[in-house]
């Protein structure tokens, strides 16, 4: 999976297409259609990317977002239709990372999301881990010492959290909530099955256990 996002757009028809498209790019779309709903997710779950249309029933995106960047600095698109310059200056106003108006070509949109997902990464290509390993942001693929490491799904989605937050503490609540999300039932055991696989790669040191708490990925 290249990223968690969700989309905000009222048009399903257009909503299922954009989805579409991103699914088979290997994102992961939640897609909601009216603004607060997408409000209720944006508090309950972590995403890597927002995508919000603006014209929605309930919370407009311009007010979603403006609310949502009191607590998240997770990344924005606006998808809209409104193309004034005043519409613009609002919208980054508000808190928005990109604009895109309607209609849009969607391999732009996925160039746009690339680019602000690489920035969340440190602008960089590749995230070096220490002399023997590195991630490759473009293909999200982990090398050691040169050679491709195949890993799971959930295995790559833990990583690139471990890469996120380097050096920080982080839960069991939201290593699950990353891995599982609210639709599966989280496992223990499979959590740590995962911890021990990457740290067969990348060393035990470098994966801290946090007793009764969760682990921390030491960079």
């Amino acid at each position: 999976m290249r990223g968690k996002i969700l989309l905000l757009e009222d048009d399903i028809n257009l909503s299922d297409t954009i989805a579409e498209y991103l699914e088979e790019e290997g994102f992961e779309v939640e897609s909601v259609y009216n603004g607060q709903e997408a409000l209720d997710r944006i508090y309950e779950r972590n995403y890597d990317l927002l995508l919000l249309d603006v014209m929605v029933p309930g919370i407009d995106g311009f007010a979603l977002l403006k609310e949502v960047r009191k607590h998240t600095d997770t990344p924005a698109i606006y998808i809209t239709s409104l193309d004034s310059v005043e519409n613009l200056e609002k919208g980054f106003k508000s808190g928005a990372d990109d604009y895109i108006k309607k209609p849009f070509v969607l391999k732009e949109l996925l160039l746009r999301i690339e680019t602000l997902l690489r920035r969340e990464y440190g602008k960089k290509e590749q995230i070096e881990i220490d002399e023997k390993n590195y991630f490759d942001l473009a293909t999200d693929t982990l090398y050691h010492e040169g050679k491709r490491i195949n890993l799971n799904q959930k295995e790559l989605a833990l990583l690139k959290l471990f890469l996120k937050h380097p050096n920080e503490p982080l839960s069991h609540e939201k290593i699950h909530e990353t891995l599982w999300g609210y639709d599966e039932e989280p496992s223990d055991m499979a959590l740590r099955t995962y911890i021990k696989n990457l740290r067969k790669v990348l060393g035990k040191k470098r994966i801290e256990s946090i007793k009764r708490y969760g682990y921390k990925f030491v960079k």
